[in-house]
């Protein structure tokens, strides 16, 4: 059961605790560069606890000090420091101000603001802070301090002149080098991040401009313009869903902004087609697919990442929907021209490999490779469609069957019994005929043995025949020579599917 000091009053003992413990937190605001430069985590636990009670001291009371006086700078300043460590450097802001405002000679405060200023790019206010802490008899160490960061001050002035002269003169590479070093130093200047991300958009670089348009859209309050351009950015780059998150933020601070209504109307129009076509395309209804992407180059014409994505998706369509021809037609008409674009030298390999022309597949991977020697899925293509160009001099299954390479297994076995029937060496009298018959028909029993069994017909599809006697070096005999009679009576495969047997 708790039992309260006598004489002491609820709340204070636990101030007096905190402060006690905490009173090493005093000592930090100069050392290596103040509070941010490395506080122990215990210390800053300390400053998280010390802020909680100060703020429950300062609620209903704005700009309240401790004890509710508003003229208690101490108060203020280990708010402020707390602020520090904790890495809230805005909110310590307006304390450190407070404090300079009723104790002006705070050397210790007035530097922590200049520094807060320096990084914020407020050179002038900057300046003057640290000249006021040479004036007002510092000890030796804040001299040292204040007369660097004036020294660093002017440098960045200098630089700032630079940039701003090189902007206006279109020398954007030039403006960016001093912009740099700027910024090494003024980390939370918004004005100065806009403007390189403006001079990296001038340099075709909007990823990095995106990158600093997103700083400058935290530092800066209600800034729907970082966001509005950032939206934009993206919608460029062809990434439409970031684009459409971006463009809400800028909604979200202000539901009445033009550009950014109009622009998420666009957005959102163009991203939910392409959800519409990817949905199409995971349910295998490939032609909706095709006419979804028309709709999304006719829904923005201007930008060539789309156009460029909405062909490579359609060309895809055509080769999951089986129609090789127009595939082919579809990436050369666009691509073909190009052979350093991997993707679609990818795509036109696997569209020829579908035609079983793998003779110009290989070539394609060949050319692919020149530009991608490093690209194992290239190295995989080429070896696979030398393994298939050396099946194909042979037999192919889908063919002997009549079906396409994506075909299931109902459709094999329905395929197979229908040819077995028509086939079947009983059919025919002629002894030539016969003879045709029997070797067509083995032929027709092999597929369907192949095909009908997911391991080999993967060995079969990776370029691989699992009947071949030299393809399974030396597995035994080559069934590709079995007799007619080691065909008769087979009943049932390997899994459970029945042959007919006609000589029951």
């Amino acid at each position: 059961m708790y039992m309260p000091l006598t004489g002491i009053e609820p709340g204070t003992f636990q101030k007096h605790m905190i402060f006690t413990l905490g009173f090493v937190i005093l000592q930090y605001p100069l050392a290596a560069g103040g509070l941010e430069a490395g506080v122990p985590s215990f210390l800053q636990h300390y400053c998280k606890l010390c802020y909680a009670v100060l703020k429950i001291e300062a609620c209903g009371q704005p700009g309240a000090g401790w004890d509710g006086d508003p003229d208690n700078y101490v108060a203020y300043y280990r708010r402020a420091t707390a602020f520090l460590a904790m890495g809230k450097s805005k909110a310590a802001l307006p304390d450190l101000t407070r404090v300079i405002e009723l104790k002006m000679d705070f050397t210790a405060a007035r530097l922590q603001r200049g520094h807060l200023l320096l990084k914020q790019g407020k050179l002038d206010e900057a300046e003057d802070d640290f000249k006021k802490v040479l004036k007002s008899n510092p000890s030796e160490n804040e001299e040292k301090e204040a007369q660097s960061q004036l020294i660093k001050s002017d440098e960045m002035q200098r630089l700032r002149s630079q940039a701003l002269d090189a902007f206006e003169n279109s020398d954007y590479i030039g403006a960016i080098t001093s912009l740099d070093k700027i910024l090494e130093v003024c980390v939370w200047d918004a004005d100065l991040r806009e403007l390189r991300a403006e001079c990296f958009i001038k340099e075709g670089e909007p990823r990095k401009a995106i990158s600093d348009l997103k700083a400058a859209s935290k530092l800066k309050n209600d800034n729907t313009e970082a966001f509005y351009k950032i939206s934009t950015l993206y919608y460029q780059l062809g990434d439409h869903e970031l684009s459409l998150s971006e463009v809400r933020e800028c909604l979200k601070l202000d539901q009445d902004h033009k550009r950014c209504f109009a622009h998420y109307k666009q957005v959102k129009k163009l991203n939910k087609l392409i959800e519409s076509a990817e949905e199409l395309i995971r349910d295998g209804r490939y032609t909706d697919a095709t006419s979804k992407y028309e709709s999304v180059m006719k829904t923005e014409p201007s930008i060539s990442e789309y156009t460029i994505r909405s062909k490579e998706r359609i060309c895809h369509c055509f080769s999951k929907d089986e129609k090789p021809v127009e595939a082919i037609r579809c990436v050369l008409r666009f691509y073909r021209w190009n052979p350093t674009m991997l993707n679609n030298m990818k795509q036109v390999s696997f569209l020829f490999l579908i035609r079983v022309m793998f003779s110009d597949s290989i070539q394609d991977y060949e050319t692919a490779q020149e530009h991608n020697e490093n690209d194992q899925q290239i190295r995989e293509g080429l070896e696979k469609a030398q393994r298939l160009l050396k099946q194909s001099q042979k037999r192919d299954y889908y063919k002997i069957l009549g079906v396409k390479r994506n075909a299931k297994k109902q459709e094999i076995i329905k395929a197979y019994r229908k040819l077995a029937m028509q086939w079947h060496p009983d059919n025919f009298q002629n002894e030539e005929e016969k003879k045709k018959a029997e070797k067509k028909f083995i032929d027709i029993a092999a597929a369907k043995e192949v095909l009908s069994d997911p391991e080999m017909r993967k060995k079969f599809d990776d370029g691989e025949d699992p009947l071949d006697a030299e393809s399974q070096q030396g597995g035994g005999g080559n069934p590709f020579h079995r007799s007619w009679n080691s065909w008769q009576g087979f009943r049932e495969d390997s899994s459970g599917d029945t042959f007919f047997n006609f000589y029951e």
